[in-house]
């Protein structure tokens, strides 16, 4: 199973709109990480999202750019921030071992469970690919970004 990870895009502050639909910025960034994926030949067997509005919103115009049934996106609370990742594993667990899913969430709950699914794990680092970790302090560390050769050349 591949487990892709996405923030939500901007959205606007909850003191112009309670809701925090996205911005129109934050629609731009989804229209273009949608042809981003497009380009990567990434095909999603299931997309899953938060119910708040600008992570659905998201989703949408995620699917809609990589063709994906728009009907078929998983609205589920397991992505919400405050949720335990053990929640969303559970789901994920459910799908078949050859599926590629994509979660669109919010922080922290991504990084809790991107921490989750990479303990005792490794990472791949491949010839000429290019990762990124920031370092910020002792005894932390990020992952920013594990691209392949493919991915740089695009």
């Amino acid at each position: 199973m591949k487990v892709y990870l996405m923030q939500h895009a901007l959205a606007y502050p909850a003191e112009e709109d309670r809701e925090r639909p996205l911005s129109p910025t934050g629609i731009g960034q989804a229209k273009a990480a949608a042809k981003g994926i497009k380009r990567l030949g990434l095909n999603f067997d299931l997309i899953v999202a938060s119910p708040k509005r600008r992570a659905h919103q998201t989703a949408a115009l995620i699917a809609e750019g990589i063709r994906y049934p728009y009907s078929d996106i998983l609205t589920t609370e397991a992505v919400l921030a405050d949720q335990r990742p053990q929640e969303l594993l559970d789901l994920l667990q459910k799908e078949p071992a050859e599926s590629q899913i994509l979660v669109i969430g919010h922080m922290p709950q991504l990084a809790k469970l991107a921490n989750e699914l990479m303990q005792g794990g490794e990472l791949l680092i491949e010839n000429a690919g290019l990762t990124c970790i920031n370092i910020p302090g002792p005894e932390s560390a990020r992952l920013e970004f594990n691209l392949r050769a493919e991915q740089l050349a695009l």
